[in-house]
């Protein structure tokens, strides 16, 4: 039996029959990932920090203190950042396991722990969901997650309100690009992002992607998720900009003939910070799991780089330690 993709569209150019596509079309070509892997085992790629991961973990990292009540943000790993603003506390894509795969024993392992676990966590009013990709959508983060925060809003790209609902999730939305859905003041919107989705060798692309922005009254917070760089992006900070902050991607970047179609490199990041027009933004997907060929004490590197030769701040595109609360 073919299977055919119930949330087709004909008028949407992101739709087709057989599940979603990007804006963009993708430069990757049949036999790249095969190719990938075999040059990462000859190169024994990646290699660790330059000072080691103990040194990287004690510069990088620190325990998350979520108390109080002031409007923050804080990175707690990965794509994982807590935003408290305006009486309203927002989680994305929480991965608070040790390893991002479908097996305990192998995948993917932190090399930096969690900043905290879902029980330290204070109430979560919405949960934002980018894709389903190991590292972004975890199952026990969300389990864990549904039971003690029963509450909680759930909101998800097309295809995932059925997969989140067996993990006993209750209140979950289901949006496609451009498409909203309110919580209280707040508007969350599902935006688009160039990358792919899939969690085994069968369901490639059968759910969406995307970021999300978030308004309440006049503050606006945009989550890129995971992407590439794509000019049709800027259309994000056309029709819902300028924003107050944004987490935006900067790492599992290398080797760029095979990553550049699905993550930004640290000069892309700052590219998309000054075309959406962006206050402030947060480095994000970096320094906790080794997804591409690059150390992970490259990307700060690259970002520092990046921000002087595109003329932006520091202070305006921030790196912060995993755990670390960046007030607003």
């Amino acid at each position: 039996m073919v299977w055919r993709n119930p949330y087709y569209d004909p008028a949407l150019s992101h739709h087709t029959p057989q599940g979603f596509r990007n804006l963009t079309p993708s430069a990757r070509a049949p036999g790249d990932f095969k190719r990938w892997r075999q040059q990462r085992r000859q190169q024994q790629l990646p290699r660790p920090p330059r000072a080691g991961y103990a040194t990287f973990c004690r510069q990088w990292w620190q325990r998350a203190d979520v108390s109080g009540e002031a409007s923050a943000c804080w990175w707690l790993g990965h794509a994982c950042v807590l935003l408290r603003v305006g009486g309203l506390t927002v989680l994305t894509d929480p991965v608070l396991s040790m390893r991002a795969s479908p097996l305990p024993f192998a995948g993917p392992k932190r090399r930096t722990p969690s900043a905290l676990t879902v029980a330290q966590l204070p109430p979560i009013d919405a949960v934002l969901i980018s894709h389903n990709h190991y590292d972004h959508l975890d199952r026990a983060s969300v389990r864990a997650l549904a039971r003690r925060f029963p509450q909680a809003q759930f909101l998800v790209p097309l295809g995932l309100k059925r997969w989140m609902q067996r993990r006993g999730v209750d209140r979950v939305s289901e949006l496609d690009w451009w498409q909203s859905a309110s919580l209280g003041e707040a508007e969350f919107t599902c935006v688009p992002a160039q990358h792919w989705s899939a969690r085994t060798p069968w369901d490639r692309n059968r759910s969406l992607w995307g970021g999300w922005v978030m308004r309440q009254r006049e503050f606006r917070f945009y989550f890129a998720g995971d992407t590439a760089y794509a000019p049709p992006l800027a259309e994000i900070g056309r029709r819902l900009g300028p924003f107050d902050l944004a987490a935006l991607p900067i790492g599992a970047y290398a080797p760029r003939w095979f990553m550049q179609s699905m993550h930004c490199d640290p000069a892309q990041a700052v590219q998309l910070h000054r075309e959406l027009d962006c206050r402030r933004s947060l480095a994000i997907h970096w320094g906790a799991f080794e997804l591409a060929d690059e150390p992970l004490d490259e990307p700060p590197q690259l970002l520092e780089q990046a921000l002087r030769a595109q003329g932006v701040a520091a202070t305006a595109f921030r790196l912060l330690r995993i755990g670390e609360r960046w007030l607003l």
